[in-house]
């Protein structure tokens, strides 16, 4: 099969996109295919055409291109494509929006603020500390892989004012919950066309004392431990699995698909975020979950490839009528 994997591009996480589209590349070619790796760029469309892949693999994390517009892009031209549609991406970038579905839906999730900068900060800095109390983390609403994120601990109305200036100064848009301690726990989903959606085994992530799962613990090999299962009640993780699969249903995604939790030491559990491009590099967590179940790396991107194949383009052009 012709694959083109489609990697980098402006977003702060290129580098990481970069990684996760050679590892699947590699993999790819392992299995006899024929594969290109394309960086995301103005002239994409051009390269993409003259390759004339039988499927493509968008592997790109953050903006644009985790966000539904290459999915887009893709539709119109008449690609089939890896993961899902331009719609469920763009729902899943948003935070605010994913967690709106899932609060709908019944799912666990916190309380929350949402912010841009043409709110009046103070008046939401009291919000905030009414509603969410002092320790807080405030989060860019379309961003990925923990960039951003700031952690407030007994937080006063001073310095909540400053850092939600600096971070919307950055961000068009912030989210604000409530800092939950905790296991920080993910659980893959896999949805292959024409199958049923099954989810991993839940994962616990854990980082040395007094760290948590930022940017630099996640794609460092020896910052974090992926602990397969995690070693919680069993009764945990099947509602763990049965909340993944929800969203993941109602999101509107195919093929893959992460969604992490944190779980307090009470054992309350709360949803924080559905990632529907999960990243594919050494250290990422995805492919420890599929492991686990025993789907090697090569076998897992195998099978993304065939399940795009066989869906086919979404948008299906017919002759033009004169």
């Amino acid at each position: 099969m012709r694959v083109a994997v489609i990697s980098g591009g402006p977003s702060p996480e290129a580098g990481v996109s970069r990684v996760s589209g050679r590892c699947v590349a590699e993999a790819l070619e392992r299995r006899g295919h024929e594969v290109i790796v394309l960086e995301l760029l103005p002239s994409i469309a051009e390269a993409v055409a003259e390759f004339a892949p039988e499927t493509v693999i968008p592997m790109l994390h953050g903006i644009p291109g985790e966000d539904g517009s290459v999915q887009a892009f893709l539709d119109i031209l008449g690609y089939s494509y890896v993961g899902s549609g331009h719609a469920a991406s763009s729902t899943a970038m948003h935070k605010s929006l994913t967690k709106a579905v899932a609060r709908r839906a019944g799912l666990p999730v916190t309380d929350d603020v949402l912010l841009t900068c043409v709110d009046d900060l103070t008046i939401a800095g009291d919000e905030i500390l009414t509603r969410l109390g002092r320790n807080v983390v405030l989060k860019p609403d379309t961003q990925g892989s923990a960039l951003g994120v700031r952690l407030l601990r007994n937080v006063t109305a001073e310095t909540l004012h400053a850092e939600l200036i600096a971070s919307l100064a950055e961000h068009e848009q912030l989210l604000i919950e409530p800092l939950v301690n905790g296991a920080e726990l993910t659980v893959g989903v896999l949805d292959v066309h024409g199958g049923s959606p099954m989810a991993f085994p839940v994962i616990e992530i854990r980082t040395p004392e007094n760290a948590w799962y930022d940017y630099e613990h996640r794609y460092d090999a020896n910052l974090s431990e992926h602990l397969v299962p995690a070693p919680i009640p069993q009764a945990d993780a099947t509602r763990l699995r049965e909340a993944a699969l929800e969203l993941h249903r109602l999101l509107g995604c195919r093929d893959l698909s992460r969604i992490d939790f944190i779980r307090s030491p009470s054992g309350e559990v709360v949803l924080l975020e559905l990632n529907n491009l999960p990243g594919m590099t050494p250290t990422s967590l995805y492919p420890d979950g599929a492991r686990a179940i025993s789907i090697e790396f090569d076998d897992l991107v195998e099978r993304l490839v065939v399940s795009a194949k066989a869906r086919g383009a979404s948008i299906q052009w017919g002759a033009a009528k004169g």
